[in-house]
């Protein structure tokens, strides 16, 4: 069988080109954001009209006036059309989501004495309302309702709604609605792309205006939500899907290929990479995602075979391990996984990553579904400085401080010198014997 994947030889690439393989598809969103100001724009200005109008001109659905919103009767007719085994398995996820984000939670409050008469402490809070975006351009992702609304419930956000794209009968994904069921979430809204983070951003008649938005999306979305991060929070970056398996000479290189399939086959502006220093295990890896591909449908073997054949994927071959290491690190993957005779010896050396798997029997689809942890992670190489959604990105801390006058007095001089130095009369003033009532 003659390879066809992508080849990608550390020792012969010089800066210019690991930087291209570095590239990913959402680096340069100016076109999307240029292309996104008017569709902002009539939101803003139209509302629900316009939620109409580009419901029909980008998802080619019919959406009724008076049906933007899901009505209860909606949620009843999903749950009775969705296969009970569907259903047993999104209520499998839902209770190890919640229960992995109901682990993460901050204690309310916490507060210790930091001095005599000095305490000072934390606490967290949720935020007042969250706009959870489930995608539904290349599917339907009923996983990404679980991951997004149930932090935000464990966090206590009394004001949780759900944007969703239009089916072409103008209606929701079944298996949507049914997991903002289980996260009892009752506003779910007719409305994807660009518009609902508008949407989101500004409100409409009957869509809620919301604090911040969160989950992830295509190029479209993730312009609107950099051309709106000033009116909205916009959360953690969450845009095409990306992955790399590390892999030394003890992999296997049919569960390799299985894994390194696995985000290859969301779209065409998708990465995946197998890292290795074994070109023995690359050759095999690639016999095997050729044999895979006719396990496949059509549509999902033309996004992954895109993927793997061109920039933003293939085989990564590295001289040894070190360097295998060094290169995942620099591109800071969303997902990583190691296979590996040992995966834990490899992450000491791994420090940027959304989410790092080990060991064979790891795989990203468990992960992405019903292991628990959060599988809206970060982009773009944004995981060198960003975590994966959280229950933290639900809440805000606030500082608490208490002082008594002996605390006071044990402080105020050292406050008064750093305002003195840094000329800030009033500062130190406030610290200073002024502070006591004249006699």
């Amino acid at each position: 069988m003659t390879a066809i994947l992508s080849l990608h030889d550390l020792s012969r690439l010089d800066a210019a080109a690991r930087a291209r393989l570095m590239a990913r598809s959402e680096e340069d969103l100016s076109s999307y954001v240029a292309r996104v100001e008017p569709i902002i724009a009539a939101v803003r200005a139209r509302g629900d009209a316009a939620l109409i109008e580009l419901a029909a001109r980008f998802d080619g659905a019919t959406v009724a006036a008076d049906a933007i919103a899901a009505r209860p009767d909606d949620f009843e007719a999903a749950e009775a059309r969705l296969e009970p085994d569907l259903k047993e398995a999104m209520r499998f996820a839902a209770e190890r989501i919640r229960r992995f984000h109901a682990r993460q939670k901050p204690e309310d409050m916490w507060i210790e004495e930091m001095a005599p008469g000095v305490m000072a402490g934390e606490r967290n809070l949720p935020i007042p309302s969250v706009a959870c975006y489930v995608p539904r351009g290349k599917g339907a992702f009923p996983s990404a309702a679980l991951m997004t609304t149930l932090p935000a419930s464990v966090a206590g956000v009394p004001e949780i709604a759900v944007f969703t794209p239009p089916t072409p009968d103008g209606g929701i994904d079944d298996a949507t609605l049914f997991a903002c069921r289980l996260a009892g979430i009752s506003r779910v809204y007719k409305c994807g792309g660009a518009q609902a983070v508008a949407a989101a951003a500004y409100g409409t008649e009957t869509v809620p205006r919301a604090a911040k938005i969160v989950g992830p999306g295509s190029s479209w979305v993730v312009a609107a939500m950099h051309a709106l991060s000033d009116v909205i929070d916009i959360g953690p970056p969450a845009g095409p899907s990306e992955a790399i398996i590390l892999a030394d000479g003890a992999a296997d290189p049919r569960k390799v290929a299985l894994d390194l399939l696995n985000e290859a086959e969301h779209g065409p502006d998708s990465s995946a990479f197998l890292v290795t220093d074994s070109r023995e295990l690359a050759g095999e890896v690639d016999r095997y995602v050729q044999r895979f591909w006719g396990e496949m449908g059509a549509q999902r073997v033309d996004f992954s075979r895109t993927v793997l054949t061109g920039q933003s994927g293939g085989i990564v071959l590295a001289p040894d391990m070190d360097e295998a290491c060094r290169f995942a690190d620099d591109y800071a993957p969303e997902h990583l996984m190691i296979h590996a005779a040992d995966p834990w010896s490899y992450l000491p050396r791994l420090a940027n990553a959304g989410e790092i798997l080990l060991g064979e029997h790891s795989a990203i689809a468990i992960a992405n579904f019903v292991l628990g942890p959060n599988h809206v992670l970060p982009t773009g190489g944004k995981a060198r400085t960003r975590s994966a959604l959280s229950v933290f990105d639900f809440m805000k801390r606030q500082t608490i401080g208490y002082l008594t006058r002996e605390g006071h007095d044990g402080l105020a001089p050292h406050a008064h010198a750093f305002a003195r130095y840094e000329g800030f009369d009033a500062h130190a003033n406030a610290v200073s014997d002024l502070r006591e009532a004249e006699g």
